[in-house]
């Protein structure tokens, strides 16, 4: 019944063993680490997904919005910033609103900012932080209409970018449930010409370190 109900209220399965922790029973559902050996068909899975997105910027984050992994794209998205802001464990919420990571290049940072903390409700201190470092602006114009684009400056002149999150909808481990696989696509023909202008430069870079081209 406890079960059933919580399938019911649509509960993310970390709340759902909770629930059944809290009713007396076993939880119902594992949470495996990513290094699991179970999960080798996941991470397999995500860098064919990563690779799949290219030339658009792609990353996968847990539910803390700590990074997972990100294809070679996202680091148009990235450039520049503060080391310690980028790599496999730190968080992109953080990345996305500190002094020191893109906050300075967005060029919509109002919106934006708004709409990184409306999905940190389940992250408090985090939220408190961030909140911390937008300070009070006025909203700028040219959205959608339908969505907020992140706007970015890159070298590669100004990005406009609209994003999608995928989940793994028939997931029944906790880890794998709340995984988060986010696509920045291009919300113009200029930005789409611009991210494979930088795929085309990032593999000729590529080919030139490869051994005898030196």
């Amino acid at each position: 019944m406890v079960v059933r109900l919580a399938e019911s209220l649509e509960l993310p399965l970390r709340e759902r063993n909770e629930l059944l922790l809290a009713a007396g029973y076993a939880s119902a559902y594992p949470e495996s680490s990513l290094d699991d050996p179970v999960l080798i068909p996941v991470r397999t899975a995500l860098d064919h997904i990563l690779r799949g997105h290219l030339p658009y910027p792609a990353l996968v984050v847990d539910r803390g919005g700590d990074l997972i992994a990100a294809n070679t794209a996202f680091d148009l998205i990235t450039e520049g910033v503060a080391p310690e802001l980028v790599g496999p464990g730190t968080n992109m919420y953080r990345l996305a609103l500190h002094p020191d990571g893109l906050a300075p290049r967005i060029v919509n940072l109002a919106e934006w900012a708004r709409h990184i903390l409306v999905r940190l409700g389940h992250l408090e201190e985090l939220r408190a932080e961030l909140t911390g470092y937008v300070p009070e602006l006025e909203p700028s114009a040219g959205q959608l209409g339908f969505a907020v684009p992140l706007r970015l400056r890159s070298s590669y002149g100004e990005l406009r970018l609209m994003t999608t999150v995928t989940t793994f909808a028939t997931a029944i481990d906790v880890t794998l449930a709340e995984l988060k696989l986010e696509a920045f696509l291009p919300a113009d023909p200029e930005t789409a010409e611009a991210l494979s202008v930088a795929a085309g430069a990032r593999a000729r870079a590529a080919a030139g370190q490869e051994p005898g081209n030196m």
